[in-house]
């Protein structure tokens, strides 16, 4: 099948778009529809991509950046606005977080949890705007955020509130830098990803859970993808301080499952 970002090969001709951890998964995806579309891209990451990301018939320009230090992101957003001469779309996709024990998580990992899912968003945001509220076009900033932002996060707590931090931060940032700059949040839902199986377990498992939602499987990098694609778009050119859930319809809520199990048999 072609990519259907193909038939938009020019809608983002001459745009210059930054995407953080870009060199896998969510982000990998995100950085070839951006190709496809006709942008020049630039990802970042603390180690380079074993295979280039490309598409289109272009590739995308690897910089090595830490983005949890202020300094780094600056220094990343001024080196892509030098070479280029400008930056359109910034998708701050960098995050994750393993599952541990909120009780007795050191004070360090939970700083640097926050540092890349709330403050490293925050600070190339603030990279950003020098560059994109000096053009006539302005910009769009797309904030990756997740469901564990949306509702209980139990394994990942300090995963969840900066991810509810920056469901937050969108539409501050909205607000304050319309209307030259547009500021959208994704909240993914369950994922396929190359490491599927450290986050969700087994096929068997991931399975179980595929079928539990309304869609019957499990996201796609390339789902995601495609809603960074509509939100930096013209298309979107009234959308700010928006909140768009890709998630398939979302998770099952456990307490059904316990009415069911525990319903008087007839």
């Amino acid at each position: 099948m072609n990519d259907p970002h193909t038939v938009f090969a020019d809608l983002l001709k001459g745009r210059v778009a930054i995407v953080t951890g870009g060199t896998k998964g969510i982000g990998r995806a995100i950085a070839e529809a951006l190709l496809s579309a006709g942008a020049t891209v630039a990802i970042c990451a603390r180690t380079a991509p074993e295979t280039p990301v490309s598409a289109g018939g272009r590739q995308a320009d690897f910089h090595q950046c830490d983005v949890r230090t202020a300094a780094n992101c600056k220094a990343f957003v001024d080196a892509v606005a030098a070479e280029h001469g400008r930056v359109d779309i910034l998708v701050n996709n960098a995050g994750g977080s393993p599952a541990v024990d909120a009780a007795t998580v050191s004070p360090r990992f939970s700083e640097a949890i926050i540092g890349l899912n709330l403050l490293a968003p925050l600070y190339l945001s603030q990279a950003v705007h020098s560059h994109m509220a000096q053009q006539a076009e302005g910009g769009s900033i797309i904030n990756i955020a997740s469901v564990s932002g949306a509702r209980p996060s139990p394994g990942t707590a300090a995963y969840g509130a900066a991810k509810a931090g920056l469901l937050s931060l969108t539409k501050s940032l909205a607000q304050e830098w319309g209307p030259l700059i547009r500021v959208n949040a994704i909240i993914v839902g369950l994922i396929e990803t190359e490491q599927a199986e450290l986050t969700y377990g087994s096929r068997e498992a991931q399975e179980a859970i595929a079928q539990s939602l309304p869609m019957k499987r499990m996201g796609r990098g390339s789902d995601i993808a495609d809603a960074v694609f509509y939100l930096a778009s013209p298309w979107a050119a009234f959308v700010s301080g928006a909140t768009l859930e890709v998630h398939g319809g979302g998770e099952r809520p456990l307490f059904l499952d316990l009415v069911e199990r525990h319903a008087p048999k007839s």
